[in-house]
C-alpha cells in the first residue's frame, strides 16, 4: 500500500500528527518567497488528501510541533518600497492577512541588518481554527531552541548572541522577554531551558594580551544562566581557552561540553546552582564529538573524529569517524569505555552536522549512522602515511552497532548496510541519509531506495526502489 504525493516547490520538512501529514515548503518565484503550511489527511494511505494549505510571506527557517500545534518561523528582509515598510502578509484560503505596523513587536537591543521573523501557529487536527502569529523586528535568526512554553531565536552579532524568548501555548504566541550573552552559539543543543532558567553555551574571542608584539585574539568558551527576563544570573567563563565548542548537551542539571584545538577534553559541568556553576569533571582524550547523545543517566555517546597531534603545530589533524562511549557516573572522573573508528581521513557522516541522522534505539541496543568511508591506498606513501593525507570514497552506507553499557564488549561493530551499486559510490542519490526500526525490521533510506533488513542479523528481507 503506497501513494505518491509531488512537490513542486522546495521541501524543508514534514511532520506527522496521528493521521495527519504537515509539510513545509518554499516558493522561490519572481522576486518573492513563500513559505507554504500543506496539511494532508493520511487515513487513508492510498488517497492522501489536502485539508489546508496556508502560506507565509518569507524565506523558511525553522519549525517545530507541540501537541496539535505546529510553529513555524519565517524570515523576511524589513525593506522600505515606495516610502512604505513591506510587512509580512499571510495567506488562508484565498484571504489575504497583511501585519499591521503597530502589531510589529520589537526589542530594545540594536542590531547591524533588520528582519521580520514571523512565528505562526497552526492546529494541524482542527481545520477551522484561524492561524495565529506574531511577528518581530529583529537581526537574522541563526539558532533556535524550543521548550513546551518557549521558543528561543538567537541572533549572531559579531562577538555576542542575541536572545529573544517567544511564548507559545495551545497555539497563543506572545513577545517576552529579550538579552544578549557574549560569544556565539554553535546550534541549538548549546542552549536549554530548566526549572525556569535558560541556559547558553558559547565560544568568545577575547584578547591575548600576553602576545607580542601584537595583541592577538584568542578562544575561550563560556556557560551563561538566564533568567526568564532573559538576564545573566550566573556564568561560568574562560573554559578551555584556545579552544572552541565542538558540542555540548544539557541535561538537568548538568551539563557536558566537548572542546577541542589538540586533544578532546570533555567536561561535566554542575548547573545546580544556577548563581554559581562549576566544572565537576575533565577528561582529556585524542579526537573530538561533534554530537552528544544520552545513553541513561550515567552514560553519554559522542560522535566525531579522532584526530593526531600534528609536529609542526598547536594543532591535531582530523582523521576518522569517531564513535566513543562516556561514563560519567563518576562525574569528577569521566571515562571513555569504548572507542571505535571508521576509515580514513576524509571519512564522513551525515550526523556530524545533522542530528536527525543519528538513531538510536537502548531497549534494541542499536545504533545505526550513515558513514561515507574513505581508505588510503599506503601504497602512495612508500615512506609512511602523513597525517593531513586524504582517503578515496570507497564505501557509502550504514554502520550497524550494538551498544551496551554494561555488557563486556560495549561497542561493537553488528553489520553494514548499502544502497550503493557496484562502481558507483559517488552518486548521492543511493547515499543512506536515514534509518528507523519498526518491530524486528531496520529500514535504511536514501533518495532512491529503502531496504529493510532484520535487526537479529542484518540479513535483506525487501527493498523498494523510488525512481519507479
Amino acid at each position: 500500500m503506497q501513494s505518491k504525493i509531488i512537490v513542486n516547490d522546495t521541501l524543508n520538512q514534514i511532520f506527522l500528527n496521528r493521521e495527519r501529514l504537515v509539510m513545509f515548503c518554499e516558493d522561490y518565484s519572481g522576486n518573492e518567497t513563500k513559505t507554504f503550511i500543506d496539511v494532508y489527511d493520511v487515513s487513508d494511505k492510498k488517497n492522501p488528501s489536502l485539508k489546508r494549505e496556508i502560506a507565509i510571506d518569507g524565506c523558511y527557517f525553522n519549525s517545530r510541533m507541540i501537541g496539535d500545534y505546529v510553529y513555524v518561523i519565517t524570515r523576511k528582509g524589513a525593506w522600505v518600497v515606495d516610502d512604505e515598510a513591506d510587512l509580512p502578509k499571510i495567506y488562508v484560503e484565498g484571504e489575504v492577512k497583511v501585519t499591521s505596523a503597530n502589531e510589529v513587536c520589537y526589542s530594545d537591543i540594536s542590531d547591524y541588518g533588520y528582519t521580520f521573523t514571523t512565528i505562526t501557529a497552526v492546529n494541524v487536527q482542527e481545520d477551522g481554527l484561524e492561524p495565529s502569529d506574531e511577528t518581530i523586528l529583529s537581526g537574522w535568526s541563526t539558532r533556535i531552541y524550543v521548550s513546551i512554553e518557549n521558543i528561543y531565536l538567537a541572533i549572531g552579532d559579531g562577538d555576542k548572541t542575541i536572545v529573544h524568548r517567544i511564548h507559545v501555548e495551545n497555539g497563543e504566541i506572545s513577545y517576552a522577554a529579550d538579552g544578549e550573552v557574549p560569544g556565539t552559539v554553535l546550534n541549538q543543543f548549546s542552549m536549554d531551558e530548566h526549572e525556569g532558567c535558560f541556559r547558553i553555551a558559547t565560544t568568545s574571542q577575547v584578547a591575548d594580551l600576553v602576545s607580542e608584539p601584537f595583541a592577538l585574539l584568542s578562544m575561550q568558551n563560556n556557560v551563561y544562566i538566564l533568567n526568564m527576563d532573559l538576564v545573566i544570573v550566573g556564568k561560568l567563563e574562560n573554559v578551555a581557552p584556545g579552544e572552541s565548542i565542538h558540542s555540548s548537551r544539557f541535561m538537568g542539571d548538568i551539563c557536558y561540553l566537548v572542546t577541542f584545538r589538540k586533544v578532546d577534553p570533555f567536561f561535566v559541568i554542575d548547573l545546580s546552582d544556577p548563581y554559581n556553576p562549576r566544572i565537576l569533571g575533565e577528561l582529556k582524550i585524542s579526537g573530538y564529538s561533534d554530537y552528544l547523545h544520552l545513553y541513561d543517566e550515567n552514560h553519554m555517546i559522542g560522535l566525531g573524529k579522532e584526530t593526531v597531534v600534528a609536529e609542526e603545530g598547536d594543532f591535531s589533524w582530523y582523521q576518522g569517524v569517531k564513535i566513543s562511549l562516556f561514563d560519567v557516573t563518576e562525574m569528577s572522573e569521566p571515562k571513555e569505555l569504548a572507542k571505535y573508528e571508521i576509515g580514513d581521513r576524509g571519512t564522513d557522516s551525515p550526523v556530524l552536522s545533522d542530528h536527525k541522522a543519528f538513531m538510536f534505539s537502548r531497549e534494541k541496543n542499536l545504533l545505526v549512522i550513515p558513514v561515507s568511508v574513505a581508505k588510503i591506498d599506503e601504497h602512495r606513501y612508500p615512506y609512511g602515511v602523513p597525517a593531513d593525507a586524504f582517503g578515496e570514497i570507497v564505501w557509502q552506507g550504514a554502520y550497524v552497532f550494538t551498544v551496551s553499557a554494561t555488557l563486556e564488549e560495549k561497542l561493537v561493530l553488528k553489520g553494514t548496510i548499502t544502497h550503493v551499486n557496484t562502481g558507483n559510490v559517488h552518486d548521492a542519490s543511493y547515499h543512506v541519509t536515514r534509518a528507523l526500526y519498526i518491530g524486528g525490521v531496520l529500514y535504511t533510506i536514501s533518495n532512491s531506495k529503502i531496504k529493510m533488513n532484520s535487526i537479529l542479523d542484518l540479513s535483506e528481507i525487501k527493498e523498494l526502489n523510488l525512481n519507479e
